[in-house]
Order: C-alpha cells, then sequence, then structure tokens
C-alpha cells in the first residue's frame, strides 16, 4: 500500500522560506518520479516541482529560481525547499508518486 505523508507547512511572511518533507512507503522510491503538487482556493490543481526517477527536475515558470525539490533516496524522502515566499505560493501542497498516488496535503500560507 502506498503512503505519502507530507510535513512543513505553515505560516510564513511574504520573502520567507518553507521546507516540505514527504515520506514515502509502499513504492520502489529510487525509479519513483516524486512531485510537489498545489491547490490554491478556487483553482485546478498544478505542478510545481517533478523529481524524476532519472534524476532529472522540473518546475513550474512561476516557482524556478525559488523552489528546489531534492530527493533523498535511502530515506525514502522528497523535499521541495521554498525561498522567496510571495502570496500567491498559498495553497495546500500535495505530495505525488508516478502520477498517481497523493499524500493528505499540507497547508503553506504566506501572508503577513
Amino acid at each position: 500500500q502506498v503512503q505519502l505523508v507530507e510535513s512543513g507547512g505553515g505560516l510564513v511572511q511574504p520573502g520567507g522560506s518553507l521546507r516540505l518533507s514527504c515520506a514515502a512507503s509502499g513504492i520502489i522510491f529510487t525509479i519513483s518520479h516524486m512531485g510537489w503538487y498545489r491547490q490554491a482556493p478556487g483553482k485546478q490543481r498544478e505542478l510545481v516541482a517533478l523529481s524524476t526517477g532519472g534524476g532529472t527536475t522540473n518546475y513550474a515558470d512561476s516557482v524556478k529560481g525559488r523552489f528546489t525539490i531534492s530527493r533523498d533516496n535511502a530515506k525514502k524522502m522528497v523535499y521541495l525547499q521554498m525561498n522567496s515566499l510571495k502570496s500567491e505560493d498559498t495553497a495546500v501542497y500535495y505530495c505525488n508518486a508516478n502520477f498517481k498516488n497523493w499524500g493528505q496535503g499540507t497547508q503553506v500560507t504566506v501572508s503577513s
């Protein structure tokens, strides 16, 4: 059974930083495509960052240069380092495995 558990969300001021973590189980992590998505109120869920099983990374244009996805294959963890946060980054952030398995989400609120 696949389980993805996110942590690290919270309230942060504009310009601040947060790091999200996702612990994965029930998958062959080393070859899995791991992604972070987000969904703001009234908007569709969107891909923020992707770390492929082949070692490449991709980012939404809106977060390039500010967010960094990384993974620890030994610990079966994937991270999203978010810097220079903006109010428009406010959303529920979801961890995803292989474009089909989802975590429960963690709220990120950027506000002064």
